[in-house]
C-alpha cells in the first residue's frame, strides 16, 4: 500500500468542500518522479521506451504529463488512439495493441503512423484488406506462449486459456508471410500477467521472448527490432506486500539480453513496456464521504462512492487499503464492511476491515486507485461517475474531468421522441 497521501485532514476537507465527493485525486509530482525512476532503471538498454497503457487512466491531462516524461502510449481502441494523439503522443510512440479490431480502427492507426500489433495470424489479410491491399512497413505480433510460460497469476489466467495472441508455430508463419509482403520492420510482444510482484517472472518472460527472437531470425530471416514485454508489473495493494524494484527487474532482463540477444546478432534491440498500474496506480486515490451506518448481522459504513466509481473490489475481490482522513493514527478498534449504494451485494470496498470508528461526514480515502479505477466506471443503476482532480507540482488543483450529470446520462436518449411514442 502507498502511504504517501499528500493532504492532511484540513487540506482534504477544503478540497472536498470545493469539488464535493466522491472524486479521484492524482498527484502529478509523484507520477513524474515515479516515471523518472522507471526510465532510469531501464536506461541500461540501447533503446528503451515505456508505452503507458491508456486503458489504466485515460485522461489527456495524465497522458500529457507522461508524454513530457518521454512516455509513449499503448492503446486498445479508437478513442484511446485519439486521446493519445491529442495529448501529444504520436506516430510510432503509439502501439495499437487491440484484439478483434474493426477495420476502421486499423485504418486510423495506419494513417497516424502508429505501430500495429496484430493479435492473430488471420488479421494479416484482414489488415491488408482494410488498408487497400497493402501492409504497413512496421508490424508487431502478440505471442501467446501457451504452457511454455508457467507461474502466471489468475487475473489474466493461463496463457493457453487466454483469447490473446499467436501460437509459436503461427508466429513463425506470420513473420514469413509479412516478410514476403514487403514489411520492413518487426516487433514482438507478449502480455501474460497482471499485477505480478515477483521480479523473476518478468526476467523469465524476457528470456522467452529473446530466445524466440533468435529463432525467428534463424528460421524466417527476420530481424526483430524491438520487444514489447507487455505490462503486468504489480503494486503492493496490501500493507505487507513489497513494491517491485525496477532496477532488479532491469538488471535481470539485461543479463538475458547479453546472454541471448548479443550473441544472436540482434543487438541493439529496443526494449518496450506497456505498464499502466505501476506508473499511476499508487498516486491516485478515490475520496469519498461516510453517509450512513447500518447495524444488522455486521456493522456497515456506507459512503457516497459505489462500485460504479471503483469496480475492482466488487468485480474480483481486489484489495484496496482504506483510511479515514484525520484518523490515520487512531486505534483500528471497529470492524466494518465499507459499502456503496449500488443494488448489488458485491458493492463493497472493504469487507470485515479493522478501521478506526467512522462517523457520518468523515472523509474516507481508498488508496492505490490511480489505475483501472475511474477508467472502469459504469452507469448501472443510473449512477453518475465521479470527477478527477489533479494536484499540480505547485500544490494547486485542476479539475481534469468533471463529474457526470443527469444530462450526460440521458444525452444518447431521444427524450422528445418518447413523448409521442405509441
Amino acid at each position: 500500500m502507498s502511504d504517501n497521501f499528500p493532504l492532511n485532514n484540513k487540506e482534504l476537507s477544503q478540497l472536498a468542500e470545493k469539488f464535493h465527493t466522491p472524486f479521484y485525486l492524482y498527484d502529478e509530482k509523484a507520477i513524474r518522479e515515479n516515471m523518472r525512476r522507471f526510465t532510469k532503471a531501464f536506461s541500461i538498454f540501447p533503446e528503451f521506451r515505456e508505452h503507458f497503457a491508456v486503458k489504466a487512466c485515460p485522461n489527456p491531462y495524465i497522458l500529457k504529463v507522461l508524454q513530457e516524461e518521454g512516455c509513449g502510449a499503448d492503446c486498445s481502441s479508437l478513442p484511446e488512439l485519439m486521446l493519445s494523439d491529442m495529448s501529444g503522443i504520436k506516430g510510432k510512440h503509439v502501439i495499437f495493441t487491440s484484439n478483434e479490431t474493426p477495420a476502421s480502427e486499423y485504418k486510423y492507426a495506419y494513417e497516424h503512423d502508429n505501430i500495429i500489433n496484430l493479435d492473430d495470424i488471420t488479421h494479416i489479410e484482414f489488415l491488408k484488406d482494410a488498408l487497400g491491399g497493402k501492409l504497413p512497413e512496421t508490424i508487431c505480433f502478440r505471442y501467446n506462449p501457451g504452457n511454455e510460460k508457467q507461474g502466471c497469476n489468475s487475473i489474466i489466467g493461463k496463457p493457453e486459456e487466454a483469447k490473446y495472441g499467436l501460437t509459436r508455430a503461427q508466429i513463425l508463419e506470420a513473420y514469413s508471410i509479412c516478410k514476403k509482403e514487403g514489411v520492413k520492420h518487426f516487433g514482438l510482444h507478449t502480455m501474460v500477467a497482471s499485477n505480478e510482484l515477483n521480479p523473476a517472472f518478468f526476467v523469465d518472460t524476457a528470456k522467452l521472448l529473446f530466445e524466440l527472437c533468435a529463432e525467428i531470425k534463424e528460421k524466417c530471416g527476420v530481424r526483430i527490432e524491438f520487444v514489447d514485454l507487455g505490462g503486468g508489473l504489480g503494486i503492493p495493494y496490501k500493507p505487507e506486500q513489497k513494491a517491485i524494484d525496477y532496477d532488479e527487474v532491469a538488471r535481470g532482463i539485461r543479463g538475458e539480453y547479453d546472454r541471448v540477444i548479443v550473441p544472436a546478432g540482434l543487438d541493439p534491440l529496443g526494449i518496450y513496456w506497456e505498464c499502466g498500474r505501476p506508473i499511476t496506480g499508487p498516486y491516485g486515490w478515490l475520496v469519498t464521504t461516510a453517509v450512513h451506518h447500518k447495524h444488522i448481522y455486521r456493522e456497515y459504513v456506507a459512503v457516497d462512492a459505489c462500485m460504479a466509481d471503483l469496480m475492482r473490489p466488487g468485480m474480483y475481490g481486489a484489495y484496496h487499503e482504506v483510511t479515514v482522513s484525520g484518523k490515520e493514527n487512531a486505534p483500528k478498534d471497529h470492524v466494518y464492511d465499507v459499502v456503496g449504494s449500488l443494488c448489488e451485494n458485491c458493492d463493497k470496498f472493504a469487507v470485515q476491515r479493522s478501521l478506526p470508528e467512522i462517523k457520518r461526514g468523515d472523509l474516507v480515502i481508498i488508496h492505490d486507485a490511480g489505475a483501472h479505477g475511474r477508467a472502469m466506471g459504469f452507469n448501472y443503476n443510473g449512477k453518475l461517475r465521479c470527477g478527477e482532480i489533479l494536484m499540480r507540482n505547485d500544490g494547486s488543483f485542476k479539475e481534469i474531468r468533471r463529474r457526470e450529470t443527469v444530462e450526460d446520462l440521458f444525452a444518447t436518449l431521444d427524450l422528445d421522441g418518447v413523448k409521442d411514442f405509441n
